[in-house]
Order: C-alpha cells, then structure tokens, then sequence
C-alpha cells in the first residue's frame, strides 16, 4: 500500500528529497505521492517533521 500526505503537511520538501524512487512531487496545496511509483518504503514519513506521512 502506497504512503499518503495529509493535510498536515507544509510544504517544506522534505519527503521530495527522501523518496529513493522520485514518486513524490510539488501539489498545489501539499506535496503528492504517485501511488503507482511508490514502493511503501517508509523513507518519506521517517523524514517529515510534522509527521504529515502516513501508510
């Protein structure tokens, strides 16, 4: 099952940055996660700070 980014999130960038396989991108109001690119890893939710990533 792919990650998912609520509304919590900020918009900092830092998931962007964590995703081993690019599945994460810019949205309009919070960042996205390509559901189909994603490989659940984790890597994403353990590098937000606001906890905004969730399974």
């Amino acid at each position: 099952m792919a990650y998912k980014i609520s509304d919590e999130c900020i918009k900092c960038g830092a998931c962007e940055g964590e995703c081993p396989v690019e599945a994460i991108s810019e949205g309009d109001a919070t960042y996205v996660i390509d559901a189909d690119a994603c490989i659940s890893c984790g890597a994403c939710a353990a590098g937000c700070p606001v906890d905004a990533i969730a399974e």
